[in-house]
């Protein structure tokens, strides 16, 4: 299964009532679920090679934007900009990448979201102090989940 095929299939299911999809073609397994903000097909290969990811975003105004946004009181919030596992560090007996009350840099990488094979490093879009950690490591994150909550410097 392609990503054109992916995409004519999320396109056919979105006006339906259909909730959630499973597929296997080829060797591939391909999941659609339907929910309140993320229509989104993961297709994971059964060899474990890398295979792509579709997402699709709805258009719903309370949905939360991929990167990192600000709350009222001035402390920005990191999401998730993919499907995957969050990790802490770069390997299991690694530091953390940053920890409660660290000050961060932009462009510092805060941690990693292994999605399908591949580490993804996410980095911070301010310089600022570490005030919350949302995720433990090695847990399962969703697009646009909330993973770090940072103070800006003045």
């Amino acid at each position: 299964m392609n990503i054109k095929e992916l995409k004519e299939l999320i396109d056919l299911l979105k006006d339906t009532e259909v909730t959630e999809l499973e597929i296997e073609k080829a060797g591939v397994k391909v999941r659609i679920k339907k929910g309140r903000t993320v229509l989104s097909g993961v297709a994971d290969h059964v060899d474990g090679s890398a295979v792509a990811s579709v997402e699709k975003k709805t258009a719903m105004p309370e949905t939360p934007e991929v990167g990192e946004k600000p709350v009222d009181s001035g402390i920005i919030t990191v999401t998730s900009p993919i499907v995957g596992t969050f990790y802490r560090s770069s390997s299991p007996d690694a530091l953390s990448y940053v920890e409660i009350g660290d000050v961060v840099k932009k462009g510092q990488v805060l941690c990693i979201i292994e999605a399908m094979k591949l580490m993804n490093e996410i980095e911070s879009e301010v310089d600022g102090k570490v005030v919350e950690i949302l995720l433990e490591n090695a847990q399962p994150v969703e697009y646009g989940e909330p993973l770090f909550r940072i103070e800006p410097l003045s």
